[in-house]
């Protein structure tokens, strides 16, 4: 499958201290991840949005649903002619299951339901779909399950609400204009992580000294080596890096890349994301560059911290907003060459 470019909110998790002593961290592609179907995969949520499932023959006539590109075992290309394909289901069996006691707000479901691996009559593998089976004292092993459609499809696995018990077949609703809808091609797939994380005394000293404008770093007591972000031990030596050290917020850009596709608390594209060698650190950070032309961005820029103003600090690695050149002579590459 061919990708399309993506959008990233944010290429390392963001930190902001929560009441509760616990970190946010937020991964997302806003807007969604849009890529390129493919012949096959194409063809596979085509059906699906006309509410029929459909799989693709192997070479040794086994039923691949959902169907792949590629025989997983002679890695053949599959789905070429029409007589590769083959509808399957509606119902199905299940395989094997889990149950969900308490939906997330983002879930299929907002009431008790199951995870199951569902074979479709005519299948020969299965899919991963929500059966909604009431209880869990209801959900079995072996349960024959029908999938139930909903009424706005638009060639994605979630045109299938979900699963319920019984042969079936459920209804398909139709869809206006459906003869004059083009083949799916393009498909975009909302991407979004959240999750909290306690970040112990190393993390929250090092978050206290950004909410003041002091970059904090920790020492190795064996190889003297200085981290930062900070770590509790040295990766080198394995041993306890103990000992503290308040960084300069002045350094030297060793790598860059420019960036054409927006980022939440980024600058305007395009911008500049690259790793900053603090003034006596032994490890170069990932940051943002902004108050110059990308065009003028070059490895060994002498580059100095861009904070937020005092007043609008928070416990969070955003008070430094980025780095930007301080019109001091470029550092020689040799001078930083083993940090790139």
């Amino acid at each position: 499958m061919t990708q399309t470019s993506p959008s990233i909110t944010q290429t390392s998790p963001a930190m902001t201290q929560t009441s509760d002593d616990r970190a946010l961290h937020v991964l997302e592609f806003p807007g969604g991840y849009t890529r390129s179907t493919g012949p096959v995969i194409g063809r596979f949520l085509t059906g699906l949005r006309a509410g029929r499932l459909l799989g693709v023959r192997t070479p040794d006539g086994k039923v691949l649903v959902p169907p792949t590109e590629y025989d997983p075992r002679t890695a053949a290309a599959l789905g070429a002619a029409d007589d590769d394909w083959t509808e399957v289901g509606p119902a199905g069996t299940v395989t094997t299951w889990t149950w969900v006691a308490d939906p997330r707000p983002d879930h299929r479901l907002d009431r008790p339901f199951a995870w199951a691996l569902i074979r479709p009559d005519g299948a020969d593998t299965a899919l991963l779909h929500a059966v909604d089976a009431g209880s869990k004292a209801a959900m079995t092993t072996g349960m024959r399950v029908h999938p139930t459609w909903r009424a706005e499809r638009t060639g994605s696995i979630k045109d299938i609400a979900c699963f319920v018990p019984g042969e079936g077949p459920g209804e398909v609703p139709a869809l206006e204009n459906e003869s004059e809808l083009e083949p799916v091609s393009l498909v975009t797939i909302p991407s979004r992580l959240e999750y909290r994380l306690r970040p112990g005394n190393i993390w929250n000293h090092f978050i206290d000294g950004m909410a003041r404008g002091q970059i904090r770093g920790t020492r190795c007591t064996t190889c003297g080596k200085v981290y930062v972000p900070p770590r509790g031990a040295c990766p080198a030596d394995g041993l306890p890096a103990t000992e503290w050290v308040d960084l300069p917020d002045t350094g030297v850009l060793t790598t860059f890349a420019v960036n054409n596709v927006p980022a939440a608390g980024a600058p305007e594209v395009p911008f500049i994301s690259g790793y900053v060698l603090l003034d006596g650190a032994d490890i170069a950070m990932l940051a943002l560059v902004s108050d110059v032309p990308w065009q003028d961005v070059r490895m060994g820029m002498r580059v100095k911290g861009v904070w937020v103003p005092e007043a609008e600090r928070t416990r969070s690695v955003k008070n430094l907003r980025w780095f930007a050149p301080t019109g001091e002579p470029d550092v020689p590459f040799e001078r930083f060459e083993e940090y790139v």
